[in-house]
Parts: C-alpha cells; sequence; structure tokens
C-alpha cells in the first residue's frame, strides 16, 4: 500500500487507491464492535447480537469479526459508500426487511438524509424492479417514522 493511501487507525481512504494497493480484508474483533456500536449504537450488542448467539452460538461474533471487523476494514470506500451499497443490495435481495431497516437506521446515523436514503431506493427501481424498490421504500417509511 502506498504511503498516501494507509489509513491511520479508524481511518478509511477514499481515493487514490489502485489495483496494488486492494489489500485482504484484516479480522480484527475489536474494530468490528467499534464499528457496529458507531453504526447500530450501543444497544445493538446487548438487544440484537445476544439473542442471536444464544440462539446460534457463535455465530453474531463471526458477523461482526468478518464484516465489520473484516470487510468494513477494507480501504478504498468510505462508510457512506459502504452504506448506499448495502441498500442497495438489500433492496435488491428483497425479503430482508429487518436487515434493509438496520441499514436504513445506520446510514441516518451516519449522516446520509432521508432524502439521500430514499433517492438511492428510487435509483433502483429500473434495475432490480419496481416492487422491490416500493418494498424498500416501504421499509425506509416506516423506519423514518419510528425515528421521528
Amino acid at each position: 500500500m502506498n504511503e498516501a493511501a494507509t489509513p491511520g487507525a479508524g481511518e478509511r481512504v477514499e481515493k487514490g487507491l489502485g489495483a496494488a494497493d486492494l489489500v485482504p480484508a484484516p479480522f480484527d474483533r475489536a474494530a468490528g464492535y467499534a464499528l457496529l456500536a458507531e453504526l447500530a449504537g450501543p444497544g445493538t450488542r446487548a438487544g440484537t447480537l445476544g439473542p442471536l448467539d444464544d440462539l446460534a452460538p457463535g455465530f453474531a461474533d463471526w458477523i461482526v469479526t468478518a464484516l465489520f471487523g473484516g470487510t468494513y476494514q477494507r480501504p478504498g470506500l468510505a462508510l457512506r459508500d459502504r452504506q448506499v451499497a448495502n441498500l442497495a443490495a438489500l433492496t435488491a435481495l428483497g425479503g430482508v426487511e429487518p436487515q434493509l431497516a438496520d441499514h436504513v437506521r445506520n446510514s441516518l446515523r451516519i449522516g446520509l438524509t432521508r432524502e439521500e436514503i430514499t433517492e438511492v431506493l428510487v435509483h433502483l427501481a429500473p434495475y432490480v424492479g419496481v416492487p422491490k424498490a416500493l418494498a424498500g421504500l416501504r421499509v425506509a417509511a416506516a423506519t423514518f417514522a419510528e425515528a421521528t
């Protein structure tokens, strides 16, 4: 990785990466839990991960370590860009409304506006289909309403 593209702790490089700068994702458990707390709030560990761990021991820790402590830690995309990609992917999948609602909340928490989130979902219609875009918009509307 070149000197200018080397991120410091908790930083992500937004520009200047080339193919030679791509690195394997780390598996940093502590960074994963710290990022999850930043994205989803401190109650997530007990409220969401605790019950999941009761049902499938170790699975929640694997998710946090691999995703938030791994993939999310790679340089090259800002956290905001990763959230836009998550909104698009979850909407395209369909049938994952709880996860989409979580990522709508996460997106709001890191600074995306309701209008930007809505525009991401509207933009998807010709690519993923109107029914999936509408379903995503319904999830976003419900999540916005609970945030008011």
